[in-house]
């Protein structure tokens, strides 16, 4: 993906708050060099976050009439209103290794036997794993294949097909759950007993 970024000469948090109120959003990039200040246009960055390559990708940034490749490192949102504060890119090259996480996609969910034949939905229990690889290698997602799903066992890191040069970052945990079936709830019908026959006085007054 590509944007336009523009330079920024003036810094400060009055100059940011200016800057904001014409429609822009400061923004730093930062690596492999001196730090660059920019400013960027408020409703096309606000379009661009929405898509998820924009925060999981490569980015071509067009600043001064000269293309960089950079990645998204972070953004700040104004805690209520619709607004973009600032945003952070970092500069990446061939050999720049990075970490970063990249959102999951499932396939083939309906083709499992444990949805087709047992009925089970599939709980998706990460959504996103933290990778590390050089820059350009970048996967804009990681595919989770779930054809071969079956009741009672789920699917792990280590049963993913990572591309070349990818490592998944665990913290700790030697192979994390990515998601699992779960069987369908079986509903109990409760009956209720018949009322006792009235015995003694209460049976006399009935009559």
């Amino acid at each position: 993906m590509k944007f336009v970024a523009f330079e920024r000469s003036l810094q400060g948090t009055g100059a940011s708050r200016r800057l904001r109120n014409t429609g822009r959003v400061p923004g730093i990039v930062f690596g492999a060099g001196e730090p660059a200040k920019i400013e960027l246009d408020h409703n096309a960055l606000w379009h661009a976050l929405k898509k998820e390559a924009f925060h999981s990708s490569i980015l071509d940034m067009e600043l001064a009439g000269k293309e960089s490749k950079v990645l998204l490192r972070d953004v700040q949102m104004h805690p209520w209103k619709q607004q973009i504060l600032h945003v952070d890119f970092q500069r990446v090259d061939n050999t720049t290794k990075i970490t970063k996480k990249v959102p999951l996609h499932f396939v083939k969910e309906a083709e499992s036997v444990a949805v087709k034949t047992d009925k089970c939905t599939v709980s998706h229990i990460l959504n996103e794993l933290e990778i590390t690889c050089v820059a350009v290698e970048l996967p804009e997602f990681i595919e989770v294949d779930l054809s071969g799903l079956t009741k009672g066992h789920s699917v792990h890191v280590n049963d993913l097909k990572l591309p070349a040069g990818v490592k998944v970052v665990t913290h700790g945990k030697p192979n994390p759950v990515v998601a699992t079936p779960v069987e369908p709830k079986v509903e109990e019908i409760v009956v209720a007993a018949a009322p006792a026959p009235a015995k003694g006085k209460d049976a006399k007054k009935k009559k």
